[in-house]
């Protein structure tokens, strides 16, 4: 029986630990929360943390597995090719991961390598950054070199804001940097959207329109549409310029999430490409629309087997994902649906419940839940992101004047 790692058992992390189950696969799953969800499917779980590299490789070597799995989790892609390149097993250059994982490896790369890129620099004092920050326009952007999902991001219209933002951004930062940069020049929509690959060649491509809220500060990630508004000839090469990048780092397989915007002139300019799979049910997403299960190919890449019968295949109909959230801090009342949104709720996963804490939007970790919707019309589906508060009400209690006082 072949034996799985899956580095992370979150809610969000259940779709490749209950395939790779349904497989008859040995599922193993670590990280360093015991109550995370994906524990109680798994054959056995570790409490140990899924970036402490030297750990989970003992673990790794002591449990003899046959592929490891670090599933729409950004820290943990280090890790699992660091195991991977360990032990032998499936995966892709730990070097070149790393590059992926980090912004400012990135930006490096991107810049080297004919790539479009902003005006970029990393540092890890706030002086260093304030004296270099005048050479920017703005608006700037601040964030910590190797954190994803908005987590620790900040968006500067002033110079005077920026010692808080850097603070902020490296509390989120386990390598101790932030990175400074301008904003990029984009028309359209951002796009954001996974893609996989089989044997060096980009194999699945389908482009989503991604949405944000702007009643949140900065504007908060909450869906990504198919199909995209993108002209097909620009999302073409968005793909080619995906690949060329992908083969000049090595990679061989697996599944990427990709975050671009187009220019004026329909050129490229990559935000972020994930060595993992997008989080907040994008491959769910990707499937229902397309038919292509990205989860099966991911756990099948990670064991080395035969993943070529992957095609590339168009949405059919108009999906979406939505992240549930909330515009306010304090303890979870209920979370309301309109009629009109309830119709067409395809799948809801939820991971709170009344009387939880929670908090208001500002990266990934502030996330409720997810649900998939499927519309009628194109027209239907960008209307109703656009206003989608009306639809989608998280109800906070009220907290009690003298915890208001104590906090």
């Amino acid at each position: 029986m072949k034996k799985v790692l899956f580095l992370g058992a979150a809610a969000p992390q259940i779709p490749p630990i209950q395939y790779a189950i349904d497989q008859g696969y040995y599922v193993i799953t670590c990280d360093y929360l015991p109550s995370n969800p994906g524990h109680l499917l798994a054959h056995e779980s570790y409490d140990v943390s899924t970036t402490d590299m030297e750990a989970v490789l003992e673990l790794s070597r002591r449990l003899d597995i046959d592929g490891i799995v670090a599933y729409a989790s950004d820290p943990a892609a280090p890790t699992a090719a660091y195991v991977a390149e360990k032990l032998r097993l499936p995966g892709n250059p730990y070097a070149s991961v790393e590059v992926l994982a980090r912004k400012d490896k990135f930006r490096d790369f991107l810049a080297s390598h004919g790539f479009n890129s902003p005006r970029s620099k990393s540092f890890r004092r706030v002086e260093d950054a304030r004296k270099w920050l005048p050479q920017l326009e703005f608006p700037v952007f601040v964030k910590a070199v190797d954190s994803s999902g908005n987590k620790g991001m900040s968006c500067l219209t002033h110079a005077n804001e920026l010692d808080a933002a850097f603070d902020y951004a490296l509390s989120f930062s386990r390598a101790g940097k932030v990175v400074v940069e301008e904003k990029i020049p984009g028309i359209g929509y951002q796009i954001d959207s996974d893609a996989f690959m089989v044997e060096g060649e980009l194999r699945f491509w389908q482009w989503a329109d991604a949405h944000f809220d702007t009643a949140c500060t900065p504007p908060f990630p909450i869906a990504n549409s198919l199909p995209s508004t993108l002209a097909p000839a620009v999302g073409r090469h968005a793909a080619r310029e995906l690949e060329r990048m992908l083969k000049i780092l090595g990679f061989r397989a697996g599944a990427f999430n990709v975050e671009f915007m187009v220019g004026p002139r329909n050129e490229i300019w990559f935000l972020e490409v994930g060595p993992r799979n997008g989080g907040d049910c994008i491959p769910d997403t990707l499937k229902l629309a397309t038919g292509i299960d990205l989860v099966r190919y991911t756990v099948e890449a990670a064991l080395g087997h035969e993943c070529s019968d992957l095609v590339n295949a168009p949405p059919q109909g108009y999906w979406t994902n939505y992240v549930v959230h909330s515009l306010q801090s304090g303890r979870l009342k209920e979370i309301r649906y309109s009629e009109f949104i309830r119709q067409r709720i395809v799948r809801e996963m939820t991971w709170v419940r009344p009387g939880d804490p929670i908090a208001v939007a500002k990266g990934s970790n502030n996330t409720l839940g997810v649900l998939i919707l499927e519309f009628r019309t194109h027209d239907e589906m960008l209307e109703t992101l656009a206003d989608m508060n009306s639809h989608v009400c998280v109800d906070v209690a009220e907290t009690p004047s003298n915890m208001r006082k104590a906090s």
